[in-house]
């Protein structure tokens, strides 16, 4: 029996299905680009403020766990005030945050602004997937996903290379001045490209669940990420405050009438093993993209832009890949697509492992081609095999959830490998071949996290083959 896949090639996707998809595209592209294009500036945002690797990297951290932190309002907002009106509010706050990032005078300054930003970006794309998922359908799910995908994608991996050209040419406080034109054309777009929804009956916010999830997400990464500072106190009473408020939003959202969202969708062995997945394919992708630079810059003393440069082979790769995943889906199916794509990404992760001082670029260069397809060819089919295994109605639940476990393992990988880093650094004490052996460990977390989504989208294939059930097909 078929899962409903087999009329999207031969029904065209609509007019109202690519506005909508312009639309989550352009925001999409302004908020993931932002996310990563600081990565090639942390040094330069280290010197100039004076701060250390594991102060200046909350930058990055910052905004990830802002995006987490709102995200379980997304769904509440879409309803309440309208998918339309709440998307226009997202980008305008997230434009307002990156003005005030350029004008920030200090490192707290421009983590606190980080954060303003965070909670614009982390409406963006919940929002827009909800808006896209609606107007495209069930059938044509994995398509739209594939295309809307590709920025997706893309924006993390060229976010550094165009990070770099701006430090090269100008300072890095034009990282995010560029944000303001996009942000007024992502505006523009919404407002003459979508319909107008009503706002529909939303039940109570719940403001302690809210508060609940939001902290201990802070709070775990903070003491995940704290662990180098001596004393091991602070960061595991963090970890246990952390995690038990999390437990206690889990308690709360059982029993409470009116949750942010509906945490039984993980009963669903499906949904459940494409979340794991989703997680861990952006704890390993994340990783990258902030080591990487840091690697050509401390090891091979690479200039921004060449930092920039050497960044695009992984782009190749995601781009072919999430082009074709859609595809590939229809074919196969998405949790084998996603098996395929994690296999590739384990793969790619063991040469990282033995970087040196000298490692050839070429090696280098292919293997992050092939980390890039495999990101490409796994993470929108995950996603989109998480949106499949429920009713349609549930869609407004699912969505934030997925949203908040990839921006929650993206700030969770960059804290805990940022601080074995700095670790590795600190004891290198300049040595290049130190340094480099810093990294090569480091290269082996994120190893370990390659194998840990391969394993977690092996359990999906197996889970999406047994259900076997037939989807709506309205």
């Amino acid at each position: 029996m078929t899962t409903g896949t087999a009329p999207a090639p031969r029904t065209g996707l609509g007019r109202d299905v690519w506005k909508a998809a312009t639309v989550v595209i352009v925001g999409a592209t302004m908020s993931f680009l932002d996310s990563t294009i600081v990565n090639v500036a942390l040094s330069a945002l280290g010197t100039d403020f004076r701060a250390p690797l594991n102060t200046v990297q909350w930058v990055v951290t910052a905004y990830l766990l802002a995006v987490a932190a709102v995200i379980p309002v997304s769904g509440w907002a879409a309803r309440r005030f309208g998918a339309r009106r709440t998307y226009v509010a997202a980008v305008v706050l997230f434009t307002l945050g990156s003005a005030l990032c350029a004008g920030a005078q200090d490192a707290g300054q421009l983590i606190a602004f980080r954060a303003v930003q965070g909670l614009g970006g982390g409406l963006i794309m919940p929002v827009g997937q909800m808006i896209l998922a609606r107007t495209a359908g069930p059938a044509n799910m994995s398509r739209v996903m594939a295309t809307v995908g590709v920025p997706i994608v893309l924006a993390p991996v060229f976010g550094p290379f165009i990070g770099g050209l701006l430090l090269h040419y100008t300072d890095w406080r034009w990282i995010f001045l560029v944000n303001l034109p996009v942000g007024a054309a992502a505006v523009l777009c919404a407002v003459y490209l979508l319909p107008a929804d009503r706002p529909q009956a939303a039940p109570p916010l719940d403001v302690p669940g809210l508060a609940a999830i939001s902290t201990g997400m802070a709070v775990l990464t903070y003491g995940l990420g704290s662990t180098d500072t001596g004393s091991l106190t602070v960061p595991l009473f963090c970890v246990a405050v952390g995690t038990a408020l999390l437990v206690l939003f889990t308690i709360r959202t059982l029993n409470t009438a009116h949750p942010l969202f509906d945490v039984r969708l993980y009963r669903d062995r499906v949904f459940r093993a494409a979340s794991l997945t989703t997680f861990l394919l952006s704890m390993g992708m994340y990783a990258g993209m902030v080591l990487m630079p840091l690697y050509f810059q401390d090891v091979r003393h690479e200039d921004p832009v060449a930092t920039g440069m050497l960044l695009v082979p992984s782009s190749i790769g995601a781009a072919a890949a999430t082009w074709l995943s859609g595809r590939a889906a229809e074919r196969l199916g998405t949790g084998r697509t996603a098996l395929a794509g994690a296999g590739l990404s384990l793969a790619a992760a063991v040469p990282f492992v033995f970087v040196g001082t000298d490692t050839s670029y070429a090696l280098i260069g292919t293997a992050m081609t092939v980390s890039g397809f495999g990101a490409g060819l796994s993470v929108m089919p995950a996603m989109t095999t998480a949106f499949r295994s429920l009713d349609p109605q549930k869609i407004s639940d699912a969505s934030p959830q997925l949203s908040i476990l990839q921006r929650l393992g993206g700030s969770l990988a960059t804290a805990v490998l940022v601080t074995v880093l700095q670790r590795g650094l600190d004891g290198a004490d300049g040595r290049p071949h130190d340094q480099a052996s810093a990294f090569a460990v480091t290269f082996g977390w994120s190893l370990a996290l390659a194998a840990a989504a391969a394993l977690s989208a092996v359990l999906l294939a197996r889970a999406q083959r047994r259900p076997a059930a037939p989807e709506p097909t309205r």
